[in-house]
């Protein structure tokens, strides 16, 4: 269980770019050039993106860790993402599944195993950073998580994401979401 490991307060190396993404949405303006430096952008929506496509692929398929890093580097959008923030939540995932699934279970209405894969993942990204990186704000979470959901996800899971990590937050950042509902 998770008093077994201490809490990762932060996955963040670049707490400004984590700021500019969450007052965003992680999303660029139209238009806009995203102020890239010259090694990527640092857009963690695309991390997230990327993220979810190593969590999927490794529910599919057993696959090391290293050689999911590697794969993942010929996806078009790697250099689009802030790739520090993804292998450090790629890592943390991989590293607390078993945590992660085990409060998964209390905010679903079916067995784990009856989840889409997709939906799986999604909730496996989000309950990690909602448990494990205390500087991303729960909304935020949510947020990504549902935006996620709407790009990848089947017809209406971006609604079922969004009711689970809702009941999700409510329990592992109980104070916070108690502030920002009064």
């Amino acid at each position: 269980m998770i008093e077994n490991k201490p809490a990762v307060t932060s996955l963040v190396i670049d707490t400004e770019a984590e700021t500019g993404a969450a007052a965003s949405g992680g999303a660029k303006k139209p238009g806009s050039r995203s102020g890239a430096k010259k090694s990527g952008s640092q857009n963690r929506r695309k991390s997230r993106e990327l993220v979810l496509k190593a969590v999927y692929r490794g529910m599919l398929n057993d696959s090391e860790l290293s050689q999911v890093f590697r794969d993942m580097r010929d996806d078009p959008d790697y250099n689009k993402a802030d790739e520090a923030y993804f292998k450090h939540l790629l890592q943390a995932v991989t590293e607390n599944l078993t945590a992660i699934d085990g409060k998964i279970v209390n905010f679903i209405d079916r067995a784990i195993s009856e989840l889409s894969p997709v939906e799986h993942a999604i909730l496996r990204i989000a309950g990690c950073e909602l448990m494990f990186d205390l500087t991303i704000p729960y909304r935020v979470v949510i947020n990504e998580g549902v935006e996620l959901a709407k790009v990848f996800g089947g017809t209406d899971g971006h609604k079922y994401i969004n009711g689970v990590l809702d009941k999700f937050a409510a329990d592992v950042r109980e104070a916070e979401v108690k502030a920002a509902r009064s």
